[in-house]
């Protein structure tokens, strides 16, 4: 786009002078009166403030009056605009202004009843250019490659709304999957964790950061974003402590998507979180002046990366990307701001068909878990997948950890969403290698582990097979030659995956589970391989049930719980049929969701069922009931698990449940008060009767029995029993989460 400088500035405390530079002969200069610039500052404080109602109505009268106002004000009596506008491909002008003129929304400029930064063929990008320099030297050459983006979510503990981050991780890859792009996530929301992976990857490598989440002003009028701290708590980041994490290594552009991330405070006294990111050396950065909706940024964000992924210039893919929601007629269209540095706008990737352009060498996750009958993906993809996110932080922290755990067991009942889980672990860490097996697991299947990776040579990967199929040598002797920094492996870590492990790789022993003969050889033998050897390659295992970690190794376990009312509208609202405002009748939605009982796997099934062309409604109904019972059949009462328990251990299941809520330890002792209540919880624990998950405030073990169970275990106690159990965990939680939380706490 065309390119013109505009400068306002005071020179004293009553006289303010405005230029405008066209490219073509001296500035054009003018004086500007202090009472029309005070009764202009004056209008935005009233229409533009976070709870003036203009700003938010799409086709506010207000906002196209005051869109004209600031029109008039730059283009004066001598039409200074006349030769900016109005030439295709569009302008971009260049605006610097101190203090009370710098936060002015510049994006509403007015013409003739348009609004000219979404105007058809010659659209004018407002640019708040800061300081004289420029990050990037011109020419900038675009990648001939994909874009790369830094995504980055923040979603503290306690903050609401909860915002909506797997729906624009997903909104983004949908809207460049034609071209694509190599969306890395930085899944801990922590500076700590941004700070190490844009040094990983080094400077230059990625094209765009992307921060997305809540921000605010603090009391002493600094911008500041919300972020996690290393537990999924409340912290607080600066611009500067943002420029210390990222260490100089910024990319062509940052956005900062959260509410006044583009605002300037107390009347542009303060400069803006977006200002001062520039400042601090990013070449431009995208920030929101106002609060804004989840929707809206979710969509600009998909339409911005769509053109830049097409190749488009950064200001034509800003440009086009403002049009969209005023297309869409969302009312905060104007609220979205760029300031930049003298960088060029130019594109930052190839287009698509470019000669030599490089593709995107890693293969999606849930491509890993296949069926092998129908080949189709047993897990959610990633676009579709949501929640869990305090205990992907964890998984992460075990699975990165050097000299951690050799292994981490992701376990629990059927249908909460395990192998999907460790699809999204994959997708956390590309660089890793992958090699997924399914089911039954014996020294023959696991050779194929030299088809699963790709080596760096065709001479490794025959030395890798040549290893395994020597069986001169023990097992252990082999992995451990496999792992070792100068063999095959010793460059190439690893994510070994065995998915729903329960399936002939474990076998009933004294009423618990223990690993098969095979796997008892080939587990062990692995494990050690990769703590011996001192590799960063790790095992992932999906399991019903929890088993003993083999003798000289380390098994972290990870055990999942039902979906929370969070996640579990997030997962609702992706389903076609059973989501907000679907054409199936709300009763029948309604009684779904609620057979459903928070597990993923069934709200997929159930929302195929509820639009069965074939059933009338009281069939449907029926129909949804009748598979909710089968689901439970299969897997909770897969090889009659509840039956065969202790009958005390029954007791407690149906007592607990009168809570349904995770509560911890204390308050199942006190619903279940037997001598064995601790070895119940174990062994319920183990079987994936009872979900044990982990309470992100006190981090300590918390306990759940899925309404999946409702229909089975409330008739094994008596109505005397059920109310017993209502009073006891009513005095035990009162206890614990209000006389005194600090008790609770305190135990971490």
């Amino acid at each position: 786009m065309n390119a013109y400088e505009l400068e306002i500035f005071e020179q004293t405390s009553d006289y303010s002078e405005l230029r405008l530079s066209t490219g073509g002969g001296a500035p054009k200069t003018r004086g500007l009166d202090k009472a029309a610039v005070d009764e202009l500052i004056g209008m935005v404080e009233h229409d533009y403030t976070e709870h003036a109602v203009a700003q938010g109505v799409f086709g506010s009268a207000r906002l196209s009056d005051l869109g004209r106002r600031l029109f008039t004000f730059l283009d004066g009596d001598e039409r200074w605009l006349e030769p900016v506008l109005g030439q295709p491909p569009g302008a971009a002008l260049r605006i610097t202004a101190a203090e009370r003129l710098r936060h002015l929304p510049w994006e509403l400029l007015a013409d003739n009843g348009s609004y000219l930064a979404v105007a058809g063929e010659a659209p004018l990008l407002p640019v708040r250019a800061i300081g004289t320099n420029a990050a990037l030297k011109a020419p900038v050459a675009p990648g001939n490659r994909p874009l790369r983006v830094l995504f980055m979510a923040t979603s503290p503990e306690g903050v609401e709304p909860v915002l909506n981050y797997e729906g624009e991780e997903a909104a983004i890859l949908e809207a460049t999957s034609r071209t694509g792009t190599e969306l890395v996530v930085e899944e801990s929301g922590t500076l700590e964790g941004l700070r190490f992976l844009s040094r990983d990857y080094g400077a230059g490598y990625f094209d765009v950061l992307h921060l997305s989440g809540h921000a605010t002003v603090s009391d002493k009028g600094e911008p500041t974003f919300l972020v996690e701290n290393e537990f999924g708590g409340l912290a607080y980041a600066t611009a500067d402590q943002i420029a210390q994490a990222m260490a100089g290594h910024w990319p062509r552009l940052v956005f900062v998507s959260g509410c006044l991330t583009g605002s300037a405070p107390d009347a542009g006294t303060f400069p803006s979180m977006s200002e001062s990111l520039v400042r601090a050396g990013a070449p431009a950065v995208l920030g929101w002046a106002l609060p804004v909706g989840d929707v809206s940024a979710t969509e600009f964000a998909a339409e911005l990366y769509r053109s830049l992924a097409d190749g488009a210039a950064l200001d034509r893919a800003i440009v086009e990307a403002r049009q969209y929601l005023y297309t869409r007629k969302r009312g905060n269209w104007h609220l979205l701001r760029l300031y930049a540095d003298r960088s060029p706008l130019a594109p930052m990737v190839t287009p698509l068909r470019n000669k030599g352009r490089v593709r995107i060498q890693i293969r999606p996750a849930d491509q890993e878990f296949l069926d092998p009958q129908t080949q189709l993906s047993r897990v959610a993809a990633r676009a579709a997948f949501v929640g869990r996110r305090r205990v992907i932080q964890r998984c992460l922290r075990v699975l990165r950890k050097t000299g951690g755990p050799e292994a981490l067991a992701l376990q629990g009942m059927g249908g909460l969403g395990k192998s999907s889980l460790a699809s999204r672990l994959l997708e956390r860490m590309p660089t890793h290698q992958r090699a997924v097996w399914y089911g039954r697991v014996d020294l023959t299947k696991f050779r194929e582990l030299t088809t699963k990776v790709t080596f760096s040579s065709v001479e490794e990967q025959i030395e890798a097979a040549k290893l395994l199929d020597n069986e001169q040598a023990s097992l252990a002797v082999r992995l451990r030659l496999l792992l070792h920094v100068d063999g095959p492996l010793g460059q190439i870590p690893c994510l070994f995956v065995f998915d729903d492990f329960e399936e002939g790789n474990l076998t009933e022993r004294d009423g618990g589970q223990v690993l098969s003969a095979e796997m008892a050889e080939l587990l062990p033998a692995l494990l050690k391989a990769i703590r011996e050897t001192g590799s960063e390659s790790r095992v992932i295992i999906t399991s019903r049930y929890r088993f003993p970690a083999p003798p000289g190794t380390t098994v972290a376990v990870e055990s999942l719980e039902t979906l929370t009312g969070i996640e579990q509208a997030k997962k609702i609202t992706n389903l076609t049929n059973l989501r907000p405002g679907s054409t199936i009748d709300s009763s029948i939605r309604a009684r779904a969701i609620e057979a459903a009982a928070g597990n993923p796997r069934l709200l997929d099934w159930l929302d195929l069922i509820v639009a069965a062309p074939e059933l009338d409604i009281d069939g449907l109904i029926t129909a949804v009931e009748e598979e909710a019972d089968r689901f439970r059949r299969e897997t909770i009462l897969a090889k009659n698990l509840l039956s065969s328990q202790d009958p005390e251990l029954q007791k407690m299941l149906a007592k607990v449940n009168v809570v349904e809520l995770p509560i911890p330890a204390e308050t199942v002792k006190a619903v279940h008060d037997h001598p064995d209540a601790a070895t119940h919880i174990d062994r319920a624990a183990q079987l994936g009767l009872l979900e044990e998950g982990t309470d992100p405030e006190t981090r300590q073990p918390r306990y759940y029995v899925s309404n999946v169970l409702r229909p089975l275990i409330r008739p094994l106690i008596t109505d005397d029993e059920y109310v017993e159990a209502c009073a006891a965990a009513a005095r035990s939680l009162h206890k614990l989460w209000v006389t005194d939380p600090a008790a609770a706490s305190s135990e971490t």
